[in-house]
């Protein structure tokens, strides 16, 4: 173990050589930039503990490798580039969205011409969001079973390939005709991408998770197919009417209108918003 005096030492001497050795000038600046992204990616992340648990790291393996003979400061950097590697990698997914935002920032400078485009993006939602619902709430009030899929371009090829592609127009009177009982189609589901109807009468995957035995075969591929794909899904119950949507595997049931409005306006501020080329 070090003495006081030798640590004194070391510490001057780090500063002595800052001057002349150009090299580790550029390391401590490398450093400090590493060391302030993590924190600041955490910070972003409201991961007030894990900055707690960096920061701890940090002062106890300096001060293990100040007062000890043998592990010098390269093993400290080493140490302190692989420790901050590992918590950016927890949050990787969460860094590729922020760069993401900022290379679209900076592809729309004008703010006059965007803000018109997300005007007439909302106006044209807004029109296709009504003739959903409406039909939705016929289908509802006629216990007629539907199910349809809000893609987002990622929906697999033979899902879509499994039913007729329509790319047809959005309109309350198409969906609900597709879905009349003993019509051709209403048995598969519909696929929705952005504005256009792309395809009906699809075949789904269906969940293997345990559900009450009121959840059907419709209810069942409305999960399933959001277990496979990072799509939703809206169903509507033949027996009772009830519609419910599903996200991510979980589903929520008794949806009224209002609840409906507000669950595909998500869907497409992030389907216009995501500059995914539409079908």
């Amino acid at each position: 173990m070090r003495s006081p005096e030798q640590i004194a030492e070391s510490i001057r001497s780090i500063f002595n050589n800052f001057a002349d050795n150009w090299i580790m000038v550029v390391e401590a600046v490398f450093l400090f930039l590493l060391i302030y992204f993590v924190l600041k990616t955490l910070w972003e992340n409201n991961a007030k503990k894990l900055i707690a648990v960096y920061v701890l790291l940090l002062v106890c393996t300096g001060v293990v490798t100040l007062f000890s003979e043998h592990l010098g400061a390269d093993l400290y950097y080493i140490f302190l580039m692989l420790m901050s590697l590992f918590f950016l990698l927890l949050f990787s997914v969460e860094i590729k969205r922020s760069i993401w935002n900022i290379a679209g920032k900076r592809t729309h400078p004008v703010q006059g011409a965007q803000t018109a485009k997300n005007n007439a993006v909302s106006a044209r939602a807004d029109e296709y969001i009504s003739g959903i619902v409406k039909a939705v709430q016929s289908l509802s009030k006629s216990n007629t079973g539907a199910l349809i899929v809000l893609s987002n371009g990622n929906l697999p090829k033979e899902i879509v390939d499994s039913g007729v592609t329509l790319n047809a127009n959005i309109s309350n009177q198409l969906i609900e005709g597709i879905f009349i009982p003993k019509a051709p189609l209403h048995d598969g589901a519909m696929v929705i991408y952005g504005d256009k109807i792309q395809a009906a009468g699809c075949f789904l995957p269906l969940t293997q998770k345990d559900f009450p035995k009121d959840y059907g075969t419709r209810h069942r591929a409305g999960i399933g197919v959001t277990e496979v794909a990072d799509v939703s899904t809206i169903i509507v119950s033949e027996e009772t009417g009830i519609v419910s949507y599903v996200k991510r595997g979980e589903i929520t049931r008794y949806v009224d209108s209002e609840s409906l409005k507000k669950y595909l306006k998500e869907y497409y501020w992030k389907e216009f918003n995501s500059g995914a080329k539409k079908p």
